[in-house]
């Protein structure tokens, strides 16, 4: 047991866990007190050599390529931005920016409508004419201006939400007593592309008072030293990556995600998606129900 002296600040305090163990298993010791200026990265996915990381990236592929199926035949209506595009902050990874404890806002319907928009706008004729240097390439841009690292961070998090949960769980199995952990239902862990909607899961977690905590691999986050309170830099913190300008991740993810996504819709996913934004239209009330 650690001395009584000893403030319970980090993960590893507060569940009597021997740092070792966290630093081997490749998680950060998060602090249970205060968010840390600490973010997913989505290039550290992309660019892994690791299979299970670029198993990660073909899933973030593939859910915005169904995202932008859907907006370039119009088969999203108010509800199913909703439903598709925001997703509340992933608090419990205590990553991020935070004044006090660990809340934040999430990606909520500004980031939903202005993605679903730019999908729509960038795609709706891409590749039906050749893009030149004399293009308009600056309005190519699927992530707004004043979208910062935290909110590529968020986005990345939501998608790849399960595997941060199971990389969870296997830790709390092998290295947390049974009283210090509970199973919680977690909402918006997988998209099953049959029915086109989120799942719940349900995951053994360490528990911390009346939630759950989530570890996150060290080598998806990058640092905001500007953030990072110097007394707190021990050694794990020199094994994370300094974070990019916000301007710079955004250019490149924007310039990364308009190369692969344009695979243009089959005739029957269109004429699927025709189908379902009819049905819904016909729906009563659906003109007012959600204005952008």
């Amino acid at each position: 047991m650690r001395e009584d002296s000893e403030v319970s600040i980090h993960f590893t305090h507060c569940f009597d866990v021997d740092p070792d163990a966290v630093d081997e298993y490749g998680a950060f010791d998060v602090s249970l007190i205060n968010d840390l200026p600490l973010f997913i990265d989505p290039f550290l996915l992309f660019n892994s050599d690791k299979a299970e990381y670029q198993s990660l990236h073909e899933g973030m592929i593939r859910y915005l390529r169904f995202l932008r199926d859907k907006a370039i035949v119009g088969a999203t209506t108010p509800a199913l931005i909703r439903a598709w595009y925001t997703f509340p902050e992933l608090k419990q990874t205590w990553l991020g920016f935070s004044q006090v404890g660990n809340a934040g806002r999430g990606l909520g319907r500004d980031f939903a409508f202005s993605l679903h928009r730019n999908l729509h706008t960038v795609f709706s004729s891409f590749g039906d004419e050749e893009v030149t240097q004399g293009s308009h390439l600056e309005k190519l841009t699927l992530i707004r201006d004043g979208v910062g690292r935290d909110k590529i961070s968020d986005f990345t998090t939501n998608l790849i939400k399960e595997y941060l949960l199971r990389f969870t769980q296997q830790f709390a199995e092998v290295h947390l007593p049974p009283d210090r952990t509970s199973q919680f239902a977690v909402p918006k862990v997988r998209f099953n592309y049959e029915t086109e909607t989120w799942q719940p899961g349900l995951f053994v977690l360490p528990r911390w008072r009346d939630d759950f905590v989530v570890l996150t691999p060290k080598d998806m986050l990058t640092r905001d030293d500007i953030w990072i309170n110097k007394s707190d830099m021990i050694g794990q913190y020199d094994q994370i990556v300094d974070a990019l300008p916000n301007d710079q991740l955004r250019a490149q993810l924007n310039n990364y995600l308009i190369r692969v996504l344009p695979e243009k819709p089959t005739a029957a996913e269109k004429r699927d998606a025709i189908t379902l934004t009819i049905r819904q239209l016909n729906r009563p009330g659906i003109a007012g129900e959600f204005k952008a």
